[in-house]
């Protein structure tokens, strides 16, 4: 489990980089509505992202404790 929640945890924060990439390129241009969509999006991403790592570093602290 904890292998499938760091490749989910990684996926979501390679999503939340591309958002942030494109949300600043809006921003550039001037398309301020666009860019914050793209900044909400990353803000989901790395939030996913989150509890990912979180699920899985729980999970490997756990068999860390039952093999000791």
């Amino acid at each position: 489990m904890p292998k499938d929640a760091h490749h989910q945890a990684a996926e979501h924060h390679e999503n939340a980089a591309k958002a942030h990439r494109t949300a600043a390129q809006h921003h550039e241009k001037g398309d301020h509505k666009t860019g914050r969509e793209h900044s909400k999006q990353a803000h989901e991403h790395s939030t996913r992202a989150h509890e990912h790592s979180t699920q899985a570093h729980k999970k490997s602290e756990e068999k860390t404790r039952s093999a000791a």
